[in-house]
């Protein structure tokens, strides 16, 4: 299951790289109020837990890809798919989601205040809020009928990392730290509050 989920956004990832880069050849400019874009793939790392328990903490292993147009002033906006998968977070129980994010961006170019091998591969950091759903599967959710295998809901992330940029285009995703808060079914409180940690390639279109 995970190799299947990590495999699907690896694909759009792909996809969308070869989307925006075909646009870029068709027309240099882009979009009249874009003035780049960027591509990122990452391996996720995510930090849950167990509603019905003290800890009962697990990290849950996944990819993202996403696609983010830069406008003027460090303002972008970002679409984000993602997915993860724990195995046994549970006696003989697993659980899959997909997310589905977006929302605005504000990025800073950090190279002018680092030292000279840096300021040659440019360094940016960045900040976002990231809304919209996360499709929870192959899991067990509390539902009125009884339990369900699958459930839909709210999902939230918030935070920023930082990017460095190589050659001809292609980057490093150094490293990305998020909250991430959802609200499927548990019993509970119905929210999930996780720790989400990413590390990636990127690769920029455009100025």
């Amino acid at each position: 299951m995970q190799r299947t989920i990590c495999g699907s956004v690896l694909l759009c990832g792909v996809l969308m790289t070869a989307a925006m880069t075909q646009a870029q050849q068709a027309h240099p400019y882009m979009l009249p109020w874009a003035t780049s874009a960027d591509v990122a793939v990452t391996y996720n790392l995510e930090r849950a837990k167990i509603a019905s328990s003290n800890c009962g903490c697990f990290w849950m292993n996944g990819a993202s890809a996403e696609g983010a147009l830069n406008f003027r002033h460090n303002l972008g906006a970002v679409a984000l798919l993602g997915g993860a998968h724990a195995s046994n977070i549970a006696p003989g129980v697993d659980l899959s989601k997909f997310t589905y994010l977006f929302g605005p961006r504000y990025s800073y170019d950090i190279s002018r205040y680092t030292d000279r091998y840096t300021r040659k591969h440019a360094a940016q950091i960045f900040g976002e809020a990231l809304f919209g759903g996360v499709h929870g599967f192959s899991s067990s959710f509390p539902a009125p009928s009884g339990v369900t295998s699958s459930a839909n809901s709210f999902a939230m992330q918030l935070g920023g990392g930082l990017d460095l940029a190589l050659k001809k285009g292609f980057g490093v995703r150094a490293l990305e730290l998020d909250y991430v808060r959802t609200s499927l079914p548990n019993n509970t409180s119905n929210a999930q509050n996780d720790l989400r940690i990413a590390f990636g390639a990127s690769y920029h279109i455009g100025k």
